[in-house]
């Protein structure tokens, strides 16, 4: 492993540990200034957001965007600690859960009919996470790998600390996954990021590429398919958990055209909970747009 990445991945980790020496209720707030005031200028993430708002979000001012960049890597920076933090777990499983879905959720559960919760980075998902599993659910993770090996490692150990099993992105964590689902298990996947291999669809009034994985299983499997938000509270340490009614089985398309709908409305409501740093519109024009364009006609000729 080369030593440039061995090195950067430990200055990754050198502010969590440190940061773990506060205590919670201080920590989190602390690496959230932290992560506004240092990281996310050093990293570009506020040149990033307003990039991003100017794109899809031209109408806001110049105040609103100002206050995003700022707010916006605030909340990454707790989600950040409050994976690293031990006393996350106990904390986030008592958030309260509601919305219109859980009904339909509580039934598929005790039917054992497998549930893929599909969710974005919006919020805290890790919160959503721990607060369905009080509920019973036992849930997988569908995760991407981050690029820096040593950090990625610290990240899954986290990640697994909260609960197993967790499925990396590829063939065997696909097979795993299947498998999981098969036996009525329950999952919880992402996708609001940028997927090389998706198909250009409407996000905020622009495309964006996103996978149609997510509908093709719950479709391949016959499970339920049903938004969650890990949505913060006002006071930055808890959170309430919206579980929306299930996207209706038909295709993937229009069930993924759904969700990107349903993400945007609510995030439209909670702006400064969603991950505005990542380039989720990179590629929703050029060489793997068109590609994904073609893929999109030949399932809707075939429908």
């Amino acid at each position: 492993m080369p030593l440039g990445e061995r090195l950067t991945g430990a200055v990754l980790v050198a502010p969590i540990r440190m940061a773990r020496l506060l205590p919670y209720r201080w920590r989190i707030p602390v690496a959230a200034w932290l992560t506004t005031r240092v990281l996310a200028p050093l990293a570009g993430y506020r040149k990033r957001v307003r990039e991003n708002l100017a794109l899809v979000r031209p109408d806001l001012s110049q105040a609103e965007v100002e206050a995003l960049a700022r707010r916006v890597p605030d909340n990454a920076g707790r989600n950040m600690m409050e994976l690293y933090s031990p006393e996350f777990p106990d904390h986030a499983r008592k958030s309260p859960v509601v919305g219109p879905g859980l009904p339909d959720v509580r039934a598929a559960r005790d039917a054992g009919r497998p549930v893929i919760f599909v969710t974005g980075h919006f919020g805290s998902f890790n919160a959503a996470r721990m607060a369905m599993m009080e509920q019973g659910f036992n849930m997988g993770v569908f995760y991407r790998p981050m690029a820096n090996r040593p950090f990625n490692s610290h990240y899954v150990q986290a990640m697994a600390a909260l609960s197993e099993p967790m499925f990396e992105q590829g063939r065997k964590g696909m097979m795993q996954m299947v498998k999981h689902l098969r036996s009525g298990g329950v999952l919880a996947i992402l996708n609001d990021l940028n997927a090389h291999d998706g198909v250009p669809l409407d996000f905020f009034g622009k495309p964006a590429l996103t996978s149609l994985a997510t509908a093709e299983m719950a479709l391949k499997f016959d499970a339920l398919l049903v938004p969650v938000w890990g949505l913060r509270d006002p006071d930055g340490l808890n959170f309430t958990i919206h579980t929306e009614t299930p996207i209706a089985h038909s295709d993937p398309v229009t069930m993924t055209r759904e969700f990107n709908a349903r993400l945007e409305a609510a995030v439209r409501d909670n702006m400064e909970q969603w991950f505005w740093i990542h380039r989720r519109w990179k590629d929703g024009t050029g060489p793997l747009a068109d590609r994904g364009a073609e893929y999109l006609r030949e399932l809707e000729e075939k429908a």
